[in-house]
């Protein structure tokens, strides 16, 4: 596939493999942009925000919708798109899919949402006469930067907002999943979306990453990461916004009054979704000693049942981390815990990219796999007496953007949403759970800002108030 520079579709001599993380089969190749290729990204979006500017709140949610629509219409396309790229089962595919057709209309929902507010410049003495009000205008030009985890609603989730505010948008999709991207990107434009609003360059992140993100005609970096990634942003970005949601290490508590069937069903869900790549995935679950084995005995047999292999197969559960040294990463963090006094409980060993779906117990407080965010198929389990030394623990990491309960007494549950430092705080379901409407978020190394289109478009567009003198005002 072609990236998209200029208002034109652009190959390049040299190009990046797109291969399935499955069997390693090549699917496509795209273009490796150059710095002259961010030259000419940044010199077109500047150009266009003049574009942007102008379309009219019908016509940004018009093509918002319209583009919806392609989506819904080709859902099975672009779901194996999002499976063979990356590492998403086919069935897990197509409720991306159709969740990015969700943040798409969610888009142009809020597009006509967009509004200001009067200003009672009289309320304070020398306002006499004057009458005002602000309105929302667009930043500009926004670069935005997404993972392989989620390589279409995460794409939608940026140039979804960003162009219901009337931005220009420089898109840089994940190296090792751009296809989604640039499937949407032409969804975009068969819409109607001016083909100059929109920059789609594809390339190394390492490469292009300092000059993108530097450049000062860029008013807003949108980044969904890495920690240490974020941190080398904010470290070049200059005086501009700056959006992050960097992941997390999620911790879960199970009470002693908790419906431990459905806690053990719907956390093994969220620790194995997408082979655990999943920034809100269940990583920690602190279960109160009282019903520690119970729970501990039908989630190791629930992942014991889980079924991992192809990702084109309809009866397949998880599918393969999204490369082989991402699954070696994960096999040493893995050996490390137990190494220090970890047990395993299920799963631990590895194929290709392929790892078992894991649970580990005894893991120690200074072991990798307890205090990082994973990003992979793994789960530790933990038994606990008193709830706020629960609560301490699962606040002890240096993340903050989901954490789950599972109790039936009002009370726990309010000390519980009290306590937990995070994000969101879910009650009775797994910290895998996301709507995306909703303001998405973290505190801590979780990130900065919050994401939800609602959300985003607030933070992709910046009040302009409007204040009128009017010295006959007070003869009326």
């Amino acid at each position: 596939m072609r990236m998209l520079l200029a208002g034109e579709w652009v190959d390049r001599a040299e190009t990046i493999d797109v291969r399935d993380p499955f069997d390693n089969s090549l699917i496509d190749t795209v273009p490796s942009a150059t710095h002259d290729d961010v030259e000419t990204a940044m010199a077109a979006a500047f150009a266009a925000r003049a574009t942007a500017r102008r379309m009219t709140t019908y016509e940004r949610s018009r093509i918002l919708l319209k583009t919806a629509a392609i989506v819904a219409a080709r859902v099975e396309e672009f779901a194996t798109t999002i499976a063979r790229e990356g590492s998403k089962t086919i069935r897990e595919a197509r409720k991306e899919a159709n969740r990015t057709v969700n943040t798409l209309t969610i888009s142009a929902e809020e597009a006509k949402r967009l509004n200001g507010e009067t200003i009672p410049f009289d309320s304070f003495p020398g306002g006499e006469h004057r009458r005002g009000h602000y309105e929302r205008v667009p930043i500009g030009v926004v670069l935005a930067i997404t993972p392989f985890n989620d390589p279409l609603n995460l794409v939608a989730h940026k140039l979804g907002p960003a162009i219901a505010g009337g931005n220009s948008v420089i898109l840089k999709p994940a190296t090792v999943t751009p296809l989604s991207a640039l499937k949407l990107t032409e969804a975009f434009l068969e819409a109607g979306l001016p083909k100059d609003v929109l920059q789609t360059i594809t390339g190394n992140g390492a490469v292009l990453g300092d000059a993108l993100v530097a450049d000062e005609r860029v008013r807003m970096v949108s980044f969904t990461g890495g920690l240490e990634a974020g941190k080398r942003i904010t470290t070049r970005a200059g005086l501009k916004k700056i959006g992050m949601e960097l992941g997390s290490n999620s911790p879960v508590v199970v009470w002693r009054d908790a419906d431990v069937e459905w806690a053990a069903e719907t956390c093994v869900s969220g620790a194995f979704w997408a082979a655990g790549q999943n920034c809100i995935g269940v990583q920690r679950i602190y279960i109160h000693r009282d019903v520690y084995d119970r729970f501990r005995d039908l989630f190791v047999e629930r992942t014991k049942a889980y079924r991992i292999g192809d990702k084109l197969d309809e009866a397949t559960d998880m599918g393969p981390m999204i490369t082989e040294a991402e699954a070696e990463r994960v096999e040493r963090w893995i050996a490390e815990a137990v190494e220090k006094g970890a047990t395993i409980a299920a799963g631990g060993r590895r194929s290709g990219a392929l790892v078992e779906p894991t649970v580990l117990e005894n893991v120690p407080a200074d072991a990798t796999i307890h205090y990082e965010e994973v990003f992979g198929p793994t789960v530790n389990l933990y038994p606990f007496d008193e709830l706020d030394d629960a609560i301490a623990s699962a606040n002890s990491a240096d993340y903050g953007l989901h954490a789950a309960a599972f109790a039936r007494d009002i009370e726990i549950c309010y000390r519980l949403v009290q306590g937990l430092d995070a994000g969101s705080v879910l009650i009775n379901d797994s910290t895998d759970y996301r709507l995306d409407s909703m303001p998405f978020g973290g505190i801590k190394g979780s990130g900065l800002g919050r994401e939800g289109v609602k959300f985003s478009l607030q933070e992709m567009t910046e009040p302009k108030v409007v204040c009128w003198y009017l010295p006959e005002l007070k003869k009326l």
